[in-house]
């Protein structure tokens, strides 16, 4: 028999929120996650056979991931204990070991569900790892952050982790018309509200359920007496942006990394569809703006450089006007960004020299390459032999060495054949010309 036991769980007594009265008691009444529950899925058939093993769910808000963990312990009969990484600390996790404890000398497994698990720091995650090793519990963590960022490598490794979607439109429907077919039977609906309802919640079961419990509410009786959830009710509950963003969290980077990804790809439509989705969701414009600078340098590089003037001046207006102009600037770079040539070559250049540096350590500056502001200096031969650049023909010093004494000329920096960097590769390629032309008169050696 389960025995459940939420050691920071409401202690209140009374009437539950919707979404709580509609949890599913039974795994077949589970709503979405068919990539990880359908019939011939490893997850399903633990939990079909009592046969669990310990796993991370990895998911939005609202999407299943304390129904899925009570359904687990549940079809393994076994006790439930819930912990609240935001509240509990080493101490609650010590309490949960002994309880689980006791449950095994009683002959009951014990599964341990810790929501919001990324909350823990490294030693409170620690501290579940020898108890999972020797079967004390069965592990059960939820997280709405990326685990591989948020989670010890320890941790990981001894559970599987399950990554669930956020529930489409359709999936939202049912839940909505579930609860009004039991809970809710009292209640009409118009036409195309639950629609509505299910857009607005974006993907999160649990927020559809409460503007469902929230309309009936407010729902009006009509003329039949059947109390109903009509448009102005739901001009009322939806004053709001609900679409997801964490401003910061897992979400926030898939988000940004979209919109560099199509401004790379050269897809300004798509562009503008996620730094429109970032602003909407409360996204602070100058974070965009630096980033809009960053793809500029990476992605666009010398094949246009005005592609940076332009980033930079979108920063400008949005520091100096702010919203709304800024916002209009900062899309006029985006745009711009999008359809410029692509080259990427001073971004791999430069990653190039850093490992250079790495790999040669600290070599001597050559002393040609000095000044010599003193006599001391000129004395010990510094700036003596350079070849002031401007006296030379072309201002170009051929075959002069700007190298580090014993190390070998390299090349970092590769031109593409497109925007600006084909003259660029052509005038890098007349110098290359003049360099072979004179150390083949005077040091043959070089070449």
């Amino acid at each position: 028999m389960l025995q459940d036991s939420d050691l920071f769980g409401d202690a209140t007594q009374g009437a539950q929120p919707l979404a709580a009265t509609m949890r599913p008691q039974r795994l077949v009444d589970f709503v979405g996650q068919e990539h990880v529950l359908g019939s011939d899925r490893p997850l399903r058939r633990a939990i079909e056979q009592g046969n669990l093993h310990s796993f991370i769910l990895w998911g939005p808000p609202g999407v299943g991931k304390t129904t899925l963990a009570r359904l687990a312990a549940s079809s393994s009969e076994a006790q439930f204990i819930q912990l609240s990484a935001v509240l509990a600390g080493v101490k609650d996790i010590r309490e949960a070991v002994q309880a689980a404890r006791g449950a095994a000398a009683r002959g009951l497994r014990t599964v341990l569900f810790v929501d919001e698990v990324h909350r823990f720091n490294k030693s409170q995650q620690d501290a579940f790892l020898p108890h999972v090793e020797d079967g004390t519990f069965v592990f059960i963590g939820a997280t709405t952050e990326n685990p591989s960022f948020e989670l010890n490598s320890a941790l990981l490794s001894r559970a599987r982790v399950y990554k669930l979607r956020a529930l489409d439109t359709e999936q939202l429907i049912v839940l909505m018309e579930r609860a009004l077919s039991t809970a809710l039977v009292d209640v009409g609906v118009d036409a195309g509200v639950l629609n509505t309802l299910a857009l607005s919640a974006d993907g999160d079961g649990r927020r559809a359920l409460a503007q469902l419990e929230l309309a009936a509410d407010l729902a009006t009786t009509d003329d039949y007496g059947v109390r109903r959830i009509d448009a102005a009710v739901l001009a009322e509950i939806s004053q709001a942006s609900l679409r997801r963003f964490d401003k910061g969290g897992d979400q926030f980077y898939d988000q940004i990394s979209a919109l560099h990804k199509s401004v790379r790809g050269s897809d300004p439509d798509a562009s503008l569809y996620w730094y429109a989705r970032m602003l909407d969701g409360g996204c602070d414009p100058l974070y965009i703006a630096r980033r809009v600078v960053r793809m500029a340098s990476e992605d666009i590089g010398n094949a246009d450089p005005r592609s940076l003037e332009l980033a930079l001046n979108a920063w400008q207006v949005q520091e100096r006007l702010g919203s709304p102009e800024g916002e209009l600037a900062i899309a006029q770079a985006i745009v711009y960004l999008s359809c410029a040539a692509k080259s990427n070559a001073v971004y791999l250049a430069y990653k190039a020299s850093q490992r250079s540096v790495e790999e040669h350590g600290t070599l001597e500056v050559p002393n040609h390459l000095r000044n010599a502001p003193t006599q001391l200096m000129a004395d010990q031969g510094y700036s003596k032999g350079y070849r002031y650049a401007h006296d030379e023909p072309d201002a170009y010093a051929a075959g002069e060495n700007y190298w580090p004494e014993g190390m070998s000329p390299q090349q970092f920096y590769t031109p593409v054949d497109r925007g600006l960097e084909i003259r660029i590769q052509d005038k890098l390629a007349q110098l290359k010309a003049l360099d072979d032309a004179h150390l083949r008169e005077h040091d043959p050696t070089r070449l």
